[in-house]
């Protein structure tokens, strides 16, 4: 991602220049500006959308709890409070700061705080993302043709239909079964798969698999009248007898 954009608020100018000081050699943020007052830091942080604030809690005008307060919930940066006073940590993680950094502090403390809001917003953007991604899947219709996107290991994988052989339940997630013999772990249930590929190409054969009907190649009689599904690559599954109905069309029935 971008380098996070960083705002520094402190009504003390040697504090803030303290703050430059621990951070004048890292290359991985980017220092956007100075406020020394909680109404100008809200009026910079509306205007110039930093991801992360460096806040102090007590400041002409308003405090650093007003700050936050006035803030977007779903649209803050990751706060964190820079203060001398202990008193406020518990109103101050209500606000939902990051870290809580007491003055005097070293580098290490404020490199550590940092790293913390810089997962907070990798985090935050990949909920995002699954957001939209989410909401693009559930506006489009089904179209036998189109592709399918699968989060998985934090990136979005597009596929079609006829790139999955069959799809395995582990747990609460699941694993796809590719054509070019990948596979890849989902962070979705078999159910929630099954739905989203719908029942024309796809079908259950038991509870913990879902396969591509055009990747059937054979049903082998198993004991006591049951069936084995055998797929195109040699992969043998066992068929529910509570889901040999959705196969029917595949048993020739011997009389």
């Amino acid at each position: 991602m971008e380098n996070p954009r960083l705002l520094i608020i402190d009504d003390e100018p040697l504090a803030r220049e303290r703050v430059r000081s621990f951070l004048r050699d890292e290359t991985a943020l980017e220092i956007i500006g100075e406020c020394g007052s909680g109404s100008e830091a809200l009026v910079t942080i509306k205007r110039d959308r930093p991801d992360i604030v460096l806040l102090d809690m007590q400041m002409p005008g308003c405090n650093g709890l007003e700050v936050a307060a006035d803030l977007p919930a779903d649209n803050r940066p990751a706060i964190i409070f820079v203060t001398g006073h202990d008193r406020y940590a518990v109103e101050a993680f209500a606000v939902q700061a990051v870290d809580y950094v007491l003055k005097p502090f070293d580098r290490e403390r404020l490199q550590l705080a940092l790293k913390r809001a810089v997962n907070y917003i990798q985090l935050r953007r990949e909920s995002a993302l699954n957001a939209r991604v989410e909401s693009l899947l559930a506006s489009r219709a089904p179209r036998e043709q189109g592709r399918l996107a699968f989060k998985t290991e934090g990136r979005v994988v597009f596929l079609k239909a006829r790139d999955i052989v069959w799809v395995e339940a582990s747990n609460n997630h699941s694993v796809l079964h590719l054509a070019d013999s990948q596979q890849l772990l989902l962070r979705e249930t078999l159910s929630s798969i099954e739905e989203r590929l719908g029942p024309v190409n796809f079908t259950r054969v038991n509870r913990s698999a879902l396969v591509c009907l055009d990747q059937v190649s054979e049903l082998q009689p198993a004991n006591y009248g049951d069936y084995t599904v055998v797929l195109q690559n040699g992969r043998r599954l066992p068929l529910s007898r509570n889901l040999r109905g959705s196969l029917e069309k595949f048993i020739v029935d011997e009389k």
